[in-house]
């Protein structure tokens, strides 16, 4: 006979008594989503792992010490059976169809009454994935189709036709270093959705691409300033097309917040009474020093780093860097927008009492495909950065972290 597909349908647990059997691993991945639906949890098992005891001890689940027992499933609505000894999930199965207990089987699908799909959620949206055809039950494959529509929920790639959703107002939103997926979801699913996006030069251009033809793209560096300040330009331009009613998102490198002028922003939008979302990104700071094999923090040698910007000058009046204070740190410095300041840089950080041999290394256009590095000390930066020719955009790195890791020297 034909075997039937399964009947999907939605439990709602809230309250209501589900007896899990074995506290090992696939209790430690059901547990969370039991607990988040709000069920009565009550585990039965003599030992558990790290991660369920802790479960326990934060009040999240009722736990039994010990092996099942003839009458646990009295009074369950759902049961999870997933010890090792398979002569208890039988008779545990068994009493579950006496009790007429939805039960879930992790050593036997076939001789269970239900069936964990693979689920995922978006914006308010569960998706699961049950499978059921000759290929049987593959987690694997149903995984990947759960994935895959998530992904695309949460993208913006995957869209129902004429239920298109927009957020009000602006998001200013964090592309992160310039890899396209390094982008948040959050961040490339306010893309998909927005009317207008005002993009600056460093954030992930290949996203641009990606939009819809309807989608308006302003560069931010070819906003007409006319009497205005760039940043003045900028605002205005978030403000009156946020006023017509559109989604607009503010496309920025980075992190708003990090060098970025985002807070300008920010208040610009409050002060015009414009609703505005902040989504953060992945700082260049941390991020690309990571792709180019760094760690700006290592075990036993160096307990913090300093994110400094190097657009200014130390011996400009501007500055707000304590350049003698860094000198004096022992952990990881990192400098943004400094390149054709470092030589300055490096000769106020060796005044004032770091090494000359401390290592450097300057990574330009990290994270995409013109990615590259170059190696220097705080001695030979300056020469080392005009020999090489090095440009901005490059995210620099001093200290000893830069000669940690495989292949990691400073010549």
């Amino acid at each position: 006979m034909a075997e039937h597909p399964a009947y999907p349908v939605g439990l709602r647990l809230a309250g209501r008594r589900v007896v899990v059997l074995g506290g090992g691993q696939v209790a430690q991945r059901r547990l969370p989503a039991l607990i988040a639906a709000g069920a009565d949890v009550h585990l039965v098992s003599p030992e558990a792992t790290p991660s369920v005891e802790a479960m326990a001890d934060a009040g999240e689940i009722t736990w039994t010490k010990r092996p099942y027992e003839d009458g646990d499933l009295a009074d369950a609505w759902y049961a999870l059976i997933a010890t090792r000894d398979q002569k208890a999930n039988a008779d545990a199965s068994a009493e579950a169809e006496r009790h007429r207990v939805w039960c879930v089987r992790s050593d036997d699908a076939d001789a269970a009454t239900a069936w964990t799909p693979a689920t995922g959620h978006s914006e308010g949206v569960t998706v699961a994935v049950l499978t059921t055809d000759a290929r049987g039950r593959d987690p694997r494959r149903t995984a990947a189709i759960r994935d895959a529509v998530v992904e695309g929920l949460r993208d913006g790639t995957l869209v129902a036709p004429h239920h298109r959703t927009r957020t009000p107002g602006v998001a200013l939103v964090g592309g992160g270093p310039g890899d396209p997926d390094l982008i948040t979801v959050r961040g490339r699913r306010l893309l998909a959705e927005a009317d207008v996006v005002i993009a600056d030069r460093l954030g992930p251009r290949d996203l641009l691409a990606e939009l819809p033809p309807h989608v308006e793209v302003i560069d931010a560096a070819k906003i007409p300033y006319g009497r205005f300040m760039a940043q003045e330009a900028i605002n205005n331009a978030l403000i009156e097309h946020a006023k017509q009613g559109k989604s607009v998102v503010r496309l920025k490198g980075g992190d708003p917040f990090v060098f970025g002028r985002g807070m300008e922003e920010a208040q610009a939008l409050a002060e015009a009474g414009i609703a505005c979302t902040v989504v953060p990104g992945i700082s260049s700071s941390i991020s690309v020093p990571g792709a180019a094999g760094i760690a700006v923090t290592h075990r036993g040698v160096a307990h913090e780093f300093t994110v400094v910007s190097g657009h200014v000058a130390p011996d400009d009046e501007r500055s707000l860097v304590d350049w003698q204070s860094l000198a004096k740190l022992r952990g990881t410095l990192v400098v943004l927008m400094g390149v054709d300041k470092i030589g300055a840089i490096a000769r106020t950080l060796m005044d004032n009492g770091k090494a000359a041999d401390t290592p450097v290394a300057l990574v330009q256009e990290g994270t995409t495909a013109a990615q590259r590095r170059v190696d220097a000390t705080l001695e030979t930066v300056a020469e080392t950065v005009r020999a090489q020719d090095v440009k901005p955009p490059a995210v620099i790195v001093i200290g000893e972290v830069v000669n940690v890791g495989p292949g990691n020297s400073t010549p």
